[in-house]
């Protein structure tokens, strides 16, 4: 077998754009579902013109999050390319789209209703910014609105600083991580041998949901007192030490998760006499209420050895800890490399094409990489010869 990946028979239309849609097209491609990516004619992907940077006229950002998929150009106010995107779909198992609005899907004849009529057993999921329901519905959103609509960037960055943005998409990525996991679902539950119903299903993904989830134990805090949660910066909310430190040569990371734990660090740092027996410290509840004099006597000791010194005596104490890296130390980690996480393509245009690999290994029938990110249109005949090969039988 060729390809054993467990989406090896799904065929999945993806009409979507930037970067939540497509990264959650890639994943179903790296999982083994074949993805026809539908683009506008000339121009495509608006993430096709986002750089530089450009190599050989590539946006390395389309680059990034469109592995494993073929490209055709349709004009869906066309109604020859209209039919060629019906007559995918009613034999697809999957239609992803990012539409934000669904009246304009309905004029294009793409809505769930109008699909699930010509194919009952396709799986629709939608994502945009706020959803399809709600009051918010169907208004326009990237991922820097939900990260500030969600709540995230009034609490990111450092306590006297303004909000801040996550530097990379995180809302997109979360967003396509939750509609995979949709499509996953719903597959299973069209096609499950024992309690399938036969039958695909809307799924309905907003960005702001997806960021929302963000919130996790900082929501669980809200809804425990009924306290605005403070910007702390680099520190955790309820456990000290658990944040980047300084050493003689630069920043690191320390993860003090409980008092088993604070007792072997404070042995390595020599501060069972001193630090220690500080009533101040003795408990964590204490040490989050009292975390600006502590942090200031662990650094006094801490600066007196270099980074990489401390997180070897650490480890070696089952303390985790860990360097503060860049993305070129990140991605050329020996431990990155080992794992599998650089993906390697041949481009027609590029030569290699690296990318950064989907982290669920699966033993038997884990992601496979067989397609580079397609040019724009690479793919326009054999996708047209696939769509009327199924018209004619068809009818």
């Amino acid at each position: 077998m060729d390809n054993p990946s467990p989406l090896r028979d799904i065929r999945v239309v993806e009409m979507t754009e930037a970067l939540a849609g497509p990264y959650g097209g890639m994943m179903l491609g790296d999982l083994g579902a074949d993805v026809i990516k539908v683009e506008r004619p000339g121009t495509g992907d608006q993430s096709r013109a986002w750089g530089p940077p450009f190599v050989e006229g590539e946006s390395a950002y389309f680059l990034s999050v469109n592995r494993n998929k073929r490209s055709i150009e349709l004009d869906i106010k066309d109604s020859n390319d209209l039919n060629v995107l019906h007559k995918l779909l009613e034999s697809a198992d999957v239609f992803l789209t990012n539409n934000p609005r669904m009246s304009s899907l309905q004029r294009a004849r793409l809505d769930p209703d109008t699909l699930a009529a010509m194919n009952a057993g396709l799986i629709y999921a939608a994502i945009s910014g706020y959803g399809h329901t709600g009051p918010k519905a169907n208004r326009s959103g990237y991922d820097i609105i939900a990260q500030g609509e969600a709540g995230l960037m009034a609490l990111t960055g450092p306590p006297e600083a303004g909000p801040s943005r996550f530097p990379s998409p995180m809302a997109d990525i979360t967003g396509g991580i939750y509609a995979t996991i949709g499509i996953v679902a719903a597959l299973y539950a069209r096609d499950n041998r024992n309690n399938g119903f036969g039958r695909g299903q809307f799924i309905d993904v907003a960005l702001v949901d997806a960021q929302t989830t963000w919130l996790a134990n900082l929501g669980g805090s809200y809804f425990a007192t009924g306290e605005q949660p403070k910007r702390l910066g680099n520190a955790h909310p309820t456990v000290t030490p658990y944040q980047p430190i300084r050493a003689r040569d630069k920043m690191m990371i320390i993860a003090v998760g409980n008092d088993r734990l604070w007792r072997r660090f404070g042995a390595i740092l020599g501060i069972e006499s001193t630090v220690m027996r500080d009533p101040r410290f003795d408990t964590n509840a204490k040490r989050n209420v009292n975390r600006d004099p502590l942090i200031a006597l662990l650094e006094a000791i801490l600066v007196k050895r270099d980074a990489n010194d401390w997180i070897e005596a650490f480890l070696a104490e089952g303390i985790p800890a860990g360097p503060i890296n860049f993305p070129d130390d990140t991605l050329t980690d020996e431990h990155i490399l080992a794992r599998g996480m650089i993906v390697e393509l041949e481009h027609p245009l590029i030569g290699a094409v690296r990318s950064i690999a989907l982290p669920a290994q699966l033993s038997e029938t884990g992601p496979s990489y067989r397609r580079h990110p397609p040019r724009l249109g690479e793919h326009n005949e054999e996708i047209r010869a696939l769509a009327a090969s199924q018209c004619s039988a068809t009818g």
